[in-house]
């Protein structure tokens, strides 16, 4: 098995960067539910390490909530297609969710699920996404905070992946076309 590292043309966001953006949006959102409590809904599996560290930074009191959904399969582009493969626990009605999310590229997954959540009568939603492709979007999307904006190329790290695997990198890099393309 090769060095993961070996699969990275470049390296777009360096794991500083990453945790420096990640305390600001703590910080920002600290600051705008301040003397309130949110629910955190960790969009799985991608998100699971920016949530992680993002919570920590937060300083009101927050619960988390996980819910895992696919659109891309083991694609590299969106299939368009949303399928919840596991639910929220607990109900969010009456209650401040924030979204997190580890990007958003087309848009129409986030749509879809804040469209699903509003339903459920929560008394605010917010989206959180540790990047964003604007370029990608088909859909009007409302990121309340994001960390980065990404060019339009295939990325892996911090959360995110191909085929599951990459998530563990500590930056986001640009994965070697013919990775993917095999």
């Amino acid at each position: 098995m090769s060095d993961i590292h070996q699969d990275i043309s470049r390296v777009l966001i360096s794991a500083d960067e990453i945790q420096a953006r990640i305390k600001v949006l703590g910080e920002e959102i600290t600051v705008d539910y301040q003397n309130e409590d949110i629910v955190l809904v960790c969009i799985l599996k991608g998100a699971f390490l920016f949530m992680a560290d993002l919570c920590r930074h937060i300083r009101v009191p927050v619960n988390t909530e996980f819910m895992a959904i696919s659109s891309y399969g083991h694609s590299t582009e969106s299939s368009g297609v949303v399928r919840i493969l596991k639910d929220l626990n607990e109900s969010i009605a009456g209650r401040n969710v924030l979204i997190i999310e580890d990007i958003v590229d087309t848009g129409l997954t986030v749509s879809y699920l804040e469209q699903l959540l509003e339903a459920r009568k929560p008394n605010s939603i917010r989206i959180c996404t540790l990047s964003n492709k604007p370029q990608c979007h088909k859909t009007p999307v409302q990121i309340d905070y994001c960390g980065f904006i990404l060019p339009q190329e295939f990325v892996v790290g911090f959360g995110l992946d191909y085929r599951d695997y990459y998530r563990n990198l500590p930056y986001i890099g640009v994965l070697k076309p013919e990775i993917y393309q095999k």
